[in-house]
């Protein structure tokens, strides 16, 4: 008698991920990830190594050497940056603004450093005012900050950041896992030393891979730990300095992994290059300004189509990322009514959308437009479902309001 299989061939349901991230993968992306497997040597995956740092410099907008994928969610590009730059005791400094701000606070105090924040309210970003007066006092080894912290949709101005960076001789270090594709991001305009990302966001793919890229400054103290695997080479390789305390994430081996020596360190994650590489490919196919306006414009449409149906918008609007909006959840609902309406979009409708974190949680409603869902169908879908099932909620709208507002931000614009 044949075996039958416990468990049926995986069969996800249909979904629009309008949330704050994961998005829904572009099926551009899916495609490239369905290819077969080469060798991590072959001459053919080197090739697309090659390809791949190429076309993330463009996207990073940098010229450094050294910009690759760290195997991973774009946690483990934070975690490879903080780790690869920070010897216990060192003093870091952290802009906090929202969740993520805190996370980069935790991770830093693993890597045995000295942590001092700066600290705003959430739904305000942090003044390069307060940020070089706390430089001026802390003297910190590296400045950590989020870009776009998607717990209150705030974007950091980063440029003025980077000048203070400079006139201190602090190191600059930026999470831009949700903004990079989705808004402004100049790595070496604005004098970054390392910015790390994730696909999962405007990039438009899945999350996995985490790209990274690394000045020669941050690449020279990096390199300064430098410590090879025993049995990898004949070669004399004195050890340089301390350790980095990871070896997974230790960015020394890493930019030798994907560097001309290519000395082995882990199995690269074939298929997440392969969509990371198409991530990278189709963005600078569309053009980076182009695919910033194109959230700009799908962000626009979406604020005013909640503002439309009556919702209020959390947080300064000056300073909004373009791919994600908070909206105030109705005082009639609360959070339980709040987490109805959320259950409701994805059981009638096949929509998702987030709440937050900590202080705002049950208060908000995220909901993103970024990657692959930064267009007008999914914007205009997703308003007339929130629509529908907050009347059922009892909740006064203006019928056809949100779509009404949405379609008149894309009046004379092409999709």
């Amino acid at each position: 008698m044949p075996h039958q299989p416990i468990h049926a061939q995986i069969n996800p349901p249909a979904r629009l991920l309008m949330g704050p991230g994961p998005i829904s993968a572009d099926p551009r992306v899916l495609r490239a990830m369905s290819a077969q497997l080469v060798g991590q040597y072959d001459p053919a995956m080197s090739a697309y190594m090659v390809e791949t740092m190429a076309l993330y410099r463009e996207v990073f907008r940098t010229a450094n050497q050294h910009t690759l994928l760290v195997d991973g969610t774009s946690r483990a590009g934070i975690e490879a940056a903080l780790v690869s730059l920070l010897e216990p005791g060192d003093r870091v400094l952290v802009p906090v603004f929202g969740r993520f701000g805190h996370l980069l606070v935790e991770i830093a105090e693993r890597c045995g450093a000295e942590v001092h924040t700066v600290a705003v309210p959430w739904g305000e970003v942090v003044d390069a005012e307060q940020v070089e007066r706390a430089v001026v006092a802390v003297r910190p080894k590296v400045l950590a900050v989020v870009q776009g912290d998607t717990s209150t949709t705030m974007c950091q101005p980063l440029a003025d950041l980077g000048e203070v960076c400079r006139r201190h001789g602090v190191l600059f270090y930026c999470d831009a896992t949700a903004s990079l594709g989705g808004n402004a991001f100049e790595a070496d305009a604005w004098g970054l030393d390392i910015a790390t990302a994730g696909l999962q966001k405007c990039l438009g793919g899945p999350s996995g891979s985490a790209p990274i890229t690394i000045s020669p400054r941050a690449a020279e103290v990096i390199e300064g730990r430098r410590h090879v695997e025993a049995g990898l080479t004949e070669e004399s390789d004195e050890p340089r300095g301390t350790r980095i305390a990871s070896n997974y994430f230790d960015l020394a081996m890493v930019m030798d992994y994907w560097g001309p020596r290519r000395l082995n360190h882990h199995t690269e994650a074939t298929t997440m290059l392969y969509g990371a590489r198409e991530c990278a490919r189709l963005l600078v196919e569309e053009g980076l300004d182009q695919a910033v306006e194109r959230h700009r414009l799908h962000g626009t449409a979406m604020l005013a189509g909640v503002a439309g149906l009556g919702l209020g918008v959390f947080g300064d609007p000056a300073h909004k990322m373009n791919n994600v909006v908070a909206v105030e959840i109705p005082g009639s609902l609360g959070a339980a009514g709040g987490e109805r309406v959320r259950a409701a979009l994805l059981a009638d409708f096949g929509i998702e959308i987030g709440t937050s974190f900590g202080p705002l949680h049950g208060r908000v409603w995220r909901i993103g437009t970024m990657g692959h869902n930064a267009r007008r169908d999914a914007v205009l879908t997703t308003l007339a479902a929130l629509e529908q099932v907050m009347r059922a909620e009892g909740v006064p709208v203006t019928a056809g309001g949100g779509v009404g507002a949405a379609r008149e931000v894309y009046q004379g614009v092409a999709a």
